[in-house]
């Protein structure tokens, strides 16, 4: 019914139009007595063999929603009725910023992608804050970045201060660099620039009563070396983890005509144009570590066998964003109950 009836009307609506309407109906659905409780029974798929220790956290389940949906803290709850143990809210800047020129988001029909250029539009870490404190049973992940109008050089002072206002509000942080939509901010994933931002991050964090993790989200589009330096700040105890991948630059093989794809212009590429990229990324690391790297896979998780695919890669954990938007609520429970099965499986 999804794929026949509801997604082609919900895709008659600009993509960043509807994206907002969804958002007002999950927070109103969310207050409808008995509403969320059915959902969570409808779409949840509760079993020890789900079950997921990283990072000192306990995961109900692999699934998570990434970051770039929940940008400012508003419906992590109602996004927990559709079965996923986890949101990654932001990106968070450390102030409000409207982002890139509308239009900014364009569906790949064709090829189940997406182009974005949002550019970390969002209302700053002093209303994130403020949103997180609700109350919640799920695991909330932090994602941050720079504000556009802080130059590189100061790039630094940015991730500190979101990094110190969300500390006592979420449970683990990922730090965005590679995000295609900043203008430079690819540029901070050379080492030398990360070395400088995760030494700054972990020594806020040794003043801290508690440890969270922090994670560093990467490209799809990093050459080896660049991924054999991303295993060194692990190695070095920089990173507790790495999410792979982000959006992609490239337009490789896809469906859509070159004409209409240049028409939308610069952007990152997600969807399932990215599984095979993504799912590589991941491979890499898991066999060049030797399986030692905490990896939550994201980029092109279109299908069960996606997700499958990326846990046999290595990645211990998963998200879905674009994913979710063309195959509709029930695909976490797709991908659990899929998960849950070669679990029992591989234990007969």
């Amino acid at each position: 019914m999804y794929k026949s009836i509801v997604r082609p009307l919900l895709f008659t609506v600009n993509p960043e139009k509807i994206h907002h309407v969804i958002v007002s109906v999950l927070k109103l659905g969310y207050k409808v007595p008995g509403l969320s409780n059915f959902l969570k029974w409808n779409y949840t798929v509760k079993s020890p063999l789900l079950e997921r220790e990283f990072l000192g956290m306990k995961f109900n389940n692999p699934v998570g929603f990434a970051a770039g949906f929940d940008k400012d803290a508003e419906v992590y709850n109602p996004l927990s009725m559709f079965g996923f143990s986890y949101v990654e809210i932001g990106t968070v800047t450390p102030k409000s910023q409207p982002g890139n020129p509308k239009p900014r988001m364009f569906r790949l029909k064709a090829d189940s992608g997406l182009i974005n250029r949002m550019g970390f539009n969002n209302k700053g870490v002093e209303n994130a804050v403020k949103n997180l404190k609700k109350p919640h049973k799920l695991i909330i992940g932090g994602n941050i970045g720079k504000n556009t109008s802080t130059p590189n050089e100061n790039a630094v002072e940015d991730y500190h201060t979101t990094f110190s206002e969300l500390y006592d509000h979420v449970d683990y942080f990922v730090v965005n660099v590679s995000c295609p939509n900043i203008s430079n901010l690819a540029k901070l994933q050379d080492k030398d620039s990360l070395i400088e931002i995760l030494k700054s991050l972990n020594e806020r964090r040794q003043t801290k009563d508690k440890k969270k993790p922090i994670l560093l989200k990467i490209s799809p589009d990093l050459n080896t070396k660049q991924i054999d330096d991303v295993i060194e700040l692990y190695y070095e105890n920089l990173i507790d983890g790495i999410v792979a991948t982000n959006t992609s630059i490239t337009r490789d093989n896809l469906n859509e005509s070159q004409d209409s794809v240049k028409k939308i212009g610069n952007g990152g590429l997600s969807g399932a144009p990215l599984t095979r990229k993504s799912t590589e990324v991941i491979r890499y690391i898991s066999t060049k570590s030797d399986s030692k790297i905490p990896i939550i896979g994201v980029g092109g998780i279109n299908s069960v066998d996606d997700a499958i695919d990326k846990i046999e890669a290595g990645a211990t954990l998963l998200q879905v964003y674009t994913g979710f938007i063309y195959n509709g609520p029930g695909f976490v429970k797709k991908i659990n109950k899929a998960i849950l099965k070669k679990e029992k499986n591989s234990r007969d």
